[in-house]
């Protein structure tokens, strides 16, 4: 895709979200999720092959799908209140209405089937854009609804999501479609704690976002697809194969890496509230991914490639990737547990 396009398709993008970020009136909102949705197609399309035409399809006619389910549940609360604005929103069928909507844009489940599909179809730079940036808009609009939404619903999806998000990687070799699962069972923790702690989803998606970020981006450095020639790394970049592993580690969640501060804050959040066994039952479930996550990691960086290197010259080419936003990513999606409390004050 040629620059010029390129940044005016990515500016409407842009646009799209902040429109929905800065609404208070649903229709403004809806008009600001159709220009993201047709303005990302391009750049899902970016390599234009007949899987990348197939995953854009899909993604359309799932996102075209929840778009009209969005303002079916407008149109039945302006005929319930009269009114646009977002916050009035007192009959459930509307917010039951809304809320599967969101959760189809978001790739919640029942409604994930399309996420590891459209992930596995575009470049990688189009599936970081997708599993990033496309979901800070839907959970916008959750958070400003999240009073009137029915919680027994959201439960309900969160346990499917993290579920799903378990089981469906594990048996992954794709890296994208691991990506995908893993979204989806982030995607389910932010979900469950939204009815009672609004704020700590979004602590959960910027960190979220942040190490999806350097993942997606370590990957792309190493030009790496599948596990296969992940377990290339080490002999060719040894540095970027223990960042990915360190990565790997705090997106499953362990202790000392900052992807274990909203799975703690969260399932403090959820026993506060009385949910213990809802909270015990998330966190078993984060075991299948984090087993997912450990092959990735004994793939890259424990185990060795067949023939040591001896050759002293190069045999690869050196990157000529741009990695300025990598550092401050690496750090931020590893070191930010013993920060907790500012991050909390923040939150």
């Amino acid at each position: 895709m040629k620059p010029p396009i390129l940044a005016i398709v990515m500016s409407t993008v842009i646009s799209g979200t902040i429109m929905v970020l800065i609404s208070s009136h649903w229709l403004t909102i809806w008009i600001g999720f159709e220009m993201n949705m047709l303005a990302i197609i391009p750049i899902l399309m970016k390599k234009f092959n007949p899987r990348a035409m197939e995953a854009s399809t899909k993604y359309f006619l799932t996102q075209a799908t929840a778009s009209m389910l969005l303002m079916l549940g407008i149109i039945i609360n302006l005929l319930l209140t009269g009114q646009w604005t977002v916050l009035n929103m007192p009959n459930p069928v509307a917010s039951n209405m809304m809320t599967a909507a969101l959760a189809m844009k978001l790739g919640l489940s029942p409604f994930h089937f399309w996420v590891p599909e459209v992930t596995q179809g575009v470049p990688m730079s189009s599936g970081m854009i997708l599993l990033t940036w496309q979901k800070i808009a839907p959970l916008s609009v959750l958070y400003q609804i999240a009073p009137s939404m029915n919680p027994n619903l959201l439960m309900a999806m969160a346990i499917m999501s993290v579920l799903v998000g378990g089981w469906g990687g594990l048996n992954q070799t794709q890296l994208r479609k691991i990506l995908a699962y893993s979204s989806i069972a982030h995607m389910g923790w932010m979900i469950a704690v939204t009815t009672y702690n609004p704020t700590l989803m979004l602590l959960n998606l910027t960190i979220y976002i942040t190490m999806t970020l350097g993942t997606f981006m370590l990957f792309m450095l190493n030009s790496s697809t599948t596990t296969l020639s992940l377990s290339h790394t080490w002999n060719k970049l040894p540095l970027i194969a223990s960042l990915i592993l360190m990565t790997m580690l705090s997106l499953g969640g362990l202790p000392p890496l900052s992807g274990f501060i909203p799975k703690w804050m969260i399932i403090h959040e959820l026993t506060k509230n009385d949910m213990a066994i809802m909270a015990t039952f998330m966190a078993m479930t984060a075991l299948l991914n984090l087993y997912f996550y450990m092959r990735l990691t004994y793939a890259t960086a424990l185990t060795m490639f067949p023939s040591t290197n001896i050759m002293k010259m190069k045999w690869q080419f050196e990157s000529t990737k741009n990695t300025t936003l990598l550092p401050p990513l690496i750090m931020i999606s590893t070191m930010l547990l013993p920060l907790t409390p500012m991050v909390l004050t923040l939150f």
